[in-house]
């Protein structure tokens, strides 16, 4: 089968699509991939890289084909405007050249923001004479009104049209989390099309000795109670209550938090840590994907947080996965998809979104846990993740599902 990946973001860039593309090599599929310029999430064309032109090259035997893209910017509304658009214009100018001589079985998009990168792969589709599958990351436009991208009621109202288009052109949809579908459903009437098909990931030992992470730093987060966020730095994270709770908690000495990662909020959140004096807050910056499990491995915590938000309660974020896999006890202080599946589950606390002291009690009732206590609720994590989000499991059932796919359409 040939399968041709549709995204504007893949590697050197750090997305769950990356290990999705290399399981579906293995498991045969022929693999194509379209994409833009590396530029996330610092906003620069990636070096080695130019925003203009066609650009070939090969990722883990995968050929992979670049459209021009505009890079972002660093925390610009404009920039990332103009990045979402320059994508989607170069798809539909660019990529039918670019993928000229080529046949396909499937298209397969995947979408996290902006979910309108669709749309050229539309026309490709229509082109190439092959299904598409979506799989939806990000709730559009929820989540533009959620992160305060845009609130404008027009502007709003014709992305929703732009949506409904995308849906109704879809042969198959899928949600990363069932609190998607009520969304999805009110904006298409083929209900029937939409299937719940979660993240997973990669299970990766943790090895110091072919780790590029700074060893300091893995010594530090082990000899203290370490409490670990990783990920995007954004509005959607709320690390504003992450250093709200870390001031409710500066007297108890073995207590600290690492902020791993960056993004949009991360100057503001660095400058709240400055201008508080906080010295159990530390900010270590980007850290390659591969290094993660190393981190992982020597906290006593894993943190995830949302702003309180009804579209980001319907999420799980790519970064739960990663948590249950690594076996330690997670804190989800948020609403809704992800706080339900660490309650399943068993492996840690969920406090609500936002809330600061909630937050600083779960932190301080882990602190105060034996041991064996928190081994067992780790130990509950990761039983959970070989239950539902191993990554071979999935991406077999993927297969099976383009192979279901593309049966209907011819």
């Amino acid at each position: 089968m040939r399968v041709l990946i549709w995204t504007q973001y893949f590697w050197p860039e750090n997305f769950h699509i990356n290990t999705v593309a290399r399981s579906l090599k293995v498991k045969g599929i022929e693999v194509t991939v379209l994409t833009g310029k590396p530029n996330y999430p610092e906003g620069k064309i990636f070096d080695g890289y130019k925003a203009a032109g066609i650009q070939m090259e090969e990722y883990s035997g995968i050929e992979v084909i670049r459209i021009p893209l505009r890079q972002r910017g660093k925390n610009s509304g404009k920039g990332m405007a103009l990045n979402y658009l320059s994508f989607i214009i170069s798809g539909y100018l660019f990529a039918p050249y670019a993928l000229r001589g080529k046949k396909f079985d499937a298209v397969f998009v995947y979408a996290p923001s902006p979910l309108l990168q669709a749309l050229p792969a539309i026309y490709v589709s229509w082109l190439k004479r092959a299904p598409l599958v979506l799989w939806v990351q990000d709730i559009w436009p929820d989540a533009l009104v959620a992160t305060g991208f845009i609130k404008n009621r027009w502007i709003l109202g014709m992305v929703g049209l732009a949506v409904r288009y995308i849906y109704r052109f879809s042969d198959s949809i899928l949600i990363q989390s069932e609190g998607f579908r009520a969304s999805v459903e009110s904006w298409t009437s083929k209900k029937e099309r939409i299937r719940f098909f979660p993240n997973s990931v990669e299970d990766v030992s943790p090895d110091l000795t072919k780790s590029t992470v700074n060893v300091q730093l893995v010594e530090e987060v082990a000899a203290c109670f370490a409490v670990v966020f990783a990920g995007n730095i954004g509005k959607a994270q709320s690390c504003e209550t992450i250093i709200e709770a870390a001031k409710l908690l500066q007297n108890v000495a073995c207590i600290k938090f690492y902020l791993v990662g960056s993004g949009s909020m991360a100057d503001s959140i660095r400058e709240s840590i400055t201008h508080s004096g906080l010295k159990n807050v530390t900010m270590t910056g980007q850290v390659p994907a591969e290094d993660m499990s190393v981190i992982f491995a020597s906290a006593s915590v894993l943190l995830l947080t949302l702003r309180d938000d009804a579209a980001l309660s319907s999420t799980i974020p790519f970064k739960l996965q990663s948590y249950l896999a690594a076996g330690k006890p997670v804190i989800a202080s948020c609403n809704g998809e992800a706080a339900s599946a660490i309650t399943k589950a068993n492996a840690g606390l969920a406090c609500s979104a936002g809330d600061a002291s909630a937050l600083a009690d779960a932190v301080l009732k882990l602190f105060r846990m034996t041991p064996e206590e928190r081994v067992g609720l780790g130990k509950h994590g990761r039983d959970y993740f070989e239950a539902h989000y191993r990554l071979q499991t999935r991406v077999t059932e993927l297969v099976t599902h383009f192979d279901d796919v593309v049966a209907r359409h011819r």
